[in-house]
């Protein structure tokens, strides 16, 4: 049972000291029951949180979706290691039931995740995947089978209305030419393809560096430091920046034992290298920027490992190069779909970051070409989305492993 209304209000302790507390919806009824007790046999205010840190710490926890997910990996795990897997062909049978369903589970829990980023009516679909799980752990492998694909098929329904809902701002300006300096949001018209919605913020390479920076100080594998784009751009005094390389969020059950981790090749701006040893023979391309420069190279191995650059940054795929569209689509569905598309490019001496809104990854491309840069590559995009220029323009988007900033010299 879960509250079912936000409820505020104000407990007294003994000695007359107030706490205002506030209970989130999402805050388990047996939680708030404990939060009670302890507030009443622990008075010593230098040895527990304050109330509203306790409730902060709660409202953090994982969805009980993602809980229920956890723990039948962990069953089927525990399945696998048993002796009888060698001799008991029953045992086996199982197993593969189990694998084949948490594994479409697990597809389709990522999917939600990035449904929540859009739109905030998920609550049935919430409903339903619950069912699913329930479905699995009765070991009704069909009926969780068919409630999942059910599932499926209404985020994609959902997505295609969110896509065709999108309408560019009757007062955004109208231009193919991209700022000289600074933030702007265009309509750029693509021939053969209609209009698309940019917002980008424009760097001059010579008064501005452009560095890398991550959260983390060494390579990590699991349990990885994020942070938000908005602390990356204070920390670093910067004035615009964007989130960086895929990675693998936290909130993905996919990404279970290896949370917030990120395997493409990434300098930061303290000269430290990640992900070095397999990023060897890379052919993912790179940026790279420098002291009044930068790089595109099509094969992030092209550049070695030389420490002088203020940030290198390998992502995929290469969108421009040296003024040619070089992706017009693959077999990946997630390319393929329309949504925030995150960018960097450059032009005659300016480097840009910025966002083409609802649009696939090869339209992506034809805009930045229509906008004449010289090269740019793609980078992590969905949830994960987001762009700063005095503020947030695009997001904030979930915290971030890596990302790109502009900080003036």
């Amino acid at each position: 049972m879960k509250i079912s209304k936000l409820v505020s209000g104000e407990i007294v302790l003994p000695g007359g000291k107030k706490f205002k507390i506030k209970w989130d919806q999402h805050v388990p009824i047996i939680a708030v029951i404990s939060l009670i007790l302890i507030v009443g046999t622990a008075f010593s205010y230098n040895k527990i949180a304050t109330l509203q840190g306790i409730v902060r710490q709660l409202a953090q926890e994982k969805d009980k979706n993602l809980k229920e997910l956890e723990k039948i990996s962990a069953e089927l795990d525990e399945l696998k290691n048993q002796d009888q897997i060698k001799r008991n062909e029953d045992l086996q049978k199982t197993i593969k039931n189990i694998e084949s369903t948490y594994d479409k589970a697990v597809l389709v829990y990522d999917d939600l995740v990035e449904l929540r980023t859009k739109s905030k009516d998920t609550g049935e679909l919430e409903e339903d995947f619950a069912e699913a799980l329930a479905k699995l752990s009765d070991r009704d492998y069909s009926g969780a089978t068919d409630t999942l694909n059910s599932i499926a098929g209404q985020i994609f329904q959902e997505e295609q209305k969110i896509v065709s809902s999108f309408t560019i701002p009757d007062n955004t300006p109208q231009s193919n030419t991209p700022p000289g300096s600074g933030y702007s949001r265009q309509t750029v018209n693509v021939e053969g393809l209609g209009s698309y919605l940019v917002s980008l913020v424009a760097a001059d390479i010579s008064s501005t560096r452009v560095i890398v920076d991550t959260a983390a100080d060494s390579d990590c594998t699991n349990d990885c430091p994020v942070l938000s784009l908005g602390e990356y751009v204070s920390r670093n005094g910067a004035y615009a920046g964007i989130n960086g390389s895929y990675f693998c969020p936290a909130s993905y059950a996919s990404c279970a034992g290896k949370t917030n981790t990120f395997d493409l090749l990434v300098m930061n701006h303290k000269k430290t290298y990640f992900n070095s040893g397999n990023n060897v023979y890379s052919n993912n391309p790179a940026v790279v920027f420098g002291d009044g420069y930068v790089r595109f190279v099509s094969s992030a191995s092209e550049w070695g490992r030389d420490t002088s650059p203020t940030g290198v940054l390998s992502n995929f795929p290469l969108l421009v190069f040296n003024g040619q569209v070089v992706f017009g689509g693959d077999d990946d569905p997630k390319k393929g779909s329309k949504g925030g598309r995150s960018f960097v490019a450059d032009k005659e001496g300016k480097v840009y970051i910025g966002v083409v809104h609802s649009a696939t990854v090869a339209e992506s491309a034809r805009v930045l070409q229509a906008l004449g840069m010289r090269n740019a590559m793609n980078l992590d995009d969905g949830g994960s989305t987001a762009l700063y220029s005095g503020g947030y323009k695009t997001g904030p988007g979930r915290n971030l492993p890596n990302v790109i900033l502009f900080v003036g010299k």
